[in-house]
């Protein structure tokens, strides 16, 4: 547990190191915002026996860190800051740090890398894009259209309610959308890591800064307008940005981002979405594991 200090008080957050490597220390950030490491839990089958070093870490209001209630904590800002914490009390930094950042998570890698590059010794952005407004409109253009217009009508009479806690929602959310562009499985076939990361999402958090759902960002969400496009050329360390061929991610605006990056490098998961880590692991970790070892 790292005590973390910020506007509210000081809370812990919980960290877990697997391996020992001084020069490959891989920091894992999780997406959400709210979710848990767990579903990091596929890195086990393959980081050891490359003799990569890991860390899992729950994000403070996340699984086994303190879970506190003030909204006014679930901001860009201080998650930045909170990492910076973690990395100085973890001992990491420009000689052997690799930030990876997945979803949400990767805004954050993103956000650190721009500000704070000079603590890294390279980061890796997985299935997310620099810039929300295309996220969302990617969303809505291509992916959208493609679901069954009824569960969509009624996905969104659903949210015009206001009434997310019905478990319609994520009924009909799953079978139209995720199994196609979070992980494209079998609901029943689900990894349990995966599934005990949703189910304990922090959702006041989730709400707040993304919206009710992955169909892109909902338009009050704190980080509806996040836009980092133009200042990704700041990122100067080796970077790999990751995502998969049928991901809530515009494949194609991810191998963009690659291009702006002085050392930027990509790779899409042929067969992978969202979470390709799961539905596409060999040419995931493959590419991933080629990257670390690239250093």
């Amino acid at each position: 547990m790292i005590p973390v200090t910020t506007p509210c008080g000081t809370f812990n957050v919980w960290t877990k190191r697997v391996g020992n490597n001084p020069a490959l220390k891989v920091l894992l950030l999780h997406g959400g915002p709210g979710a848990t490491h767990d579903y990091f839990e596929a890195f086990d089958s393959f980081l050891p026996e490359a003799g990569v070093e890991y860390y899992y870490y729950d994000q403070l209001g996340s699984g086994r860190s303190d879970r506190p209630e003030d909204d006014e904590l679930w901001d860009l800002d201080r998650f930045v800051d909170e990492v910076d914490q973690v990395r100085e009390a973890l001992g990491l930094g420009p000689d052997n740090l690799i930030l990876l950042g997945h979803s949400w998570g990767g805004i954050l890698a993103m956000e650190y890398a721009i500000r704070h590059g000079d603590r890294l010794k390279a980061v890796v952005i997985s299935n997310m894009m620099s810039s929300n407004s295309a996220y969302s409109t990617y969303a809505s253009d291509v992916l959208i259209p493609q679901m069954p217009a009824e569960d969509l009508a009624e996905i969104r009479a659903i949210e015009v309610a206001r009434d997310f806690a019905n478990p319609r929602y994520m009924e009909l959310l799953v079978r139209s959308y995720y199994v196609e562009h979070v992980l494209r499985m079998a609901p029943e076939a689900w990894p349990e890591p995966v599934n005990y990361a949703f189910a304990n999402i922090n959702y006041p958090c989730y709400l707040k800064m993304q919206g009710p759902s992955e169909l892109g960002m909902w338009p009050e969400a704190t980080l509806a307008t996040w836009d980092r496009t133009d200042d990704l050329h700041q990122i100067a360390v080796p970077a790999l940005v990751l995502g998969g061929r049928y991901d809530t991610m515009d494949p194609t605006f991810l191998e963009m981002m690659a291009t702006k990056m002085p050392q930027g490098s990509s790779f899409i998961c042929e067969q992978g979405s969202h979470m390709a880590l799961y539905d596409d692991q060999d040419a995931y970790f493959g590419a991933l594991i080629a990257f670390l070892k690239g250093l």
